[in-house]
């Protein structure tokens, strides 16, 4: 099983900035290139108690479109998803929010 779980993240780490950027694309004389936040993980064991043995494994993985890139007449610019980035951006900041009011709590 270990074998396994390392091959996949091998696979997974050699992606790399393909998982991320997409191919690029023009529309109205611009290129432009998707940009993707990506994040995936791993995991596997194995083991028991006495004569019992088990082993297992998982994985998932998620992409959320964050934006593109702009190249237009040389010029290169960011342009966000909008609706990703509060998608992302407000439970952050919930989650941000409630941890620091729980070590300040905490602290008193």
């Amino acid at each position: 099983m270990p074998e396994v779980v390392l091959e996949i993240a091998s696979i997974a780490a050699r992606a790399g900035a393909k998982i991320a950027y997409g191919d690029k694309v023009e529309i109205d004389g611009a290129e432009t290139v998707p940009v993707a936040l990506a994040l995936y993980g791993f995991g596997g064991g194995s083991g028991g108690a006495g004569d019992q043995q088990g082993s297992g494994g998982g994985g998932g993985s998620i992409s959320i479109p964050v934006g593109m890139l702009v190249n237009r007449r040389g010029t290169v610019r960011f342009v966000p998803n909008v609706v990703a980035v509060l998608g992302v951006g407000i439970p952050l900041t919930a989650v941000a929010t409630v941890g620091t009011a729980l070590v300040l709590r905490l602290r008193r």
